[in-house]
């Protein structure tokens, strides 16, 4: 195959994998996104180390090394976003403390800028 044949073969298998990743993730119903978006991290760690592979070649045109690193920059941001809304979702998770366990605030602040002011008793206006 040529140069040029090669590259639209390429570029085939490139549409072709985000249009199907564009379908597959549309139909994932909106509770899975977050777990789905952590199992991502492990793809997306095997794409940065391939594309610093590529980086580190010894004989690369300007274009392989255009394309090795704007996958390290894009897979490496999408590893730290998956992390980071992995965390916030386990944060959901984990056990709050008991009302007895907090720290107590001093109700006396509250009391002295409330004065000692009562409710007024409401009129009626039908009787």
């Amino acid at each position: 195959m040529s140069h040029n044949t090669l590259l639209v073969f390429e570029l085939t298998i490139l549409v072709l994998a985000i249009f199907l990743g564009f379908e597959v993730i549309s139909k994932v119903p909106t509770l899975l996104h977050t777990p789905l978006m952590s199992g991502t991290n492990a793809i997306h760690g095997i794409v940065v180390v391939g594309a610093m592979v590529v980086l580190g070649a010894p004989h690369k045109d300007t274009f392989d090394w255009i394309v090795g690193f704007l996958a390290v920059v894009l897979g490496s941001a999408n590893v730290v976003g998956g992390f980071v809304v992995t965390d916030r979702m386990l944060e959901m998770f984990k056990k709050r403390e008991p009302a007895a366990e907090r720290p107590v605030r001093d109700s006396g602040q509250v009391e002295e800028a409330l004065g000692s002011r009562e409710i007024p008793p409401t009129s009626d206006s039908t009787t």
